[in-house]
């Protein structure tokens, strides 16, 4: 690789670490909305309404995945493929259920398993440990699987129809990494 190739290649990748941090700053503000509706209607469940620790977990949390499908459909990723929605929204759903159970399962281990019952307690396995699990985890999945930008419902180098992609999509899906 000569010198002008070592140079295309260090500003492809810049570029793509640039796109890739602009999709970070954008999952993360939304991830933050919905953390404050999580939040909000988790404390509120708790204390005002007095539900049980994990009832409130899948209240809030149910209540926070719409919020951020919306933020992350209609900003984060408002540039994806939008031919296959119902797929999207299936795999979004899905993808945030199993998140509901990380997250949910380190605070019952937390409330239940360990005795740690105070409010703080509460907060900080939901809110904090288990939140941070369940947010790797739906970053990953939701780039990686639910909002693929121009993919079709290509998964891991292979057409929809099950078979190697045609040159034109090798193109297509370089043109689109490197956008």
């Amino acid at each position: 690789m000569g010198e002008w190739g070592a140079a295309r290649a260090l500003r492809r990748l810049r570029t793509r670490l640039e796109r890739l941090a602009r999709e970070v700053a954008k999952f993360g503000a939304v991830g933050a909305v919905g953390f404050l509706v999580n939040v909000a209607v988790f404390n509120l469940c708790i204390h005002t309404l007095q539900l049980a620790p994990i009832r409130s977990g899948v209240i809030s949390q149910v209540v926070a995945i719409g919020t951020n499908y919306l933020g992350n459909r209609y900003w984060t990723y408002r540039h994806t493929d939008k031919r296959r929605i119902r797929r999207e929204t299936v795999l979004f759903f899905a993808f945030s259920g199993i998140a509901l159970v990380i997250e949910n399962a380190v605070l019952a281990v937390s409330h239940y398993g360990l005795g740690f019952t105070s409010p703080l307690a509460d907060n900080i396995a939901k809110n904090v440990i288990g939140l941070g699990i369940g947010t790797l985890f739906r970053f990953w999945t939701y780039r990686t699987w639910v909002f693929r930008a121009g993919s079709a419902g290509r998964i891991f180098g292979r057409s929809a129809s099950g078979g190697r992609l045609t040159a034109k999509e090798k193109r297509e899906d370089r043109r689109v990494l490197l956008k």
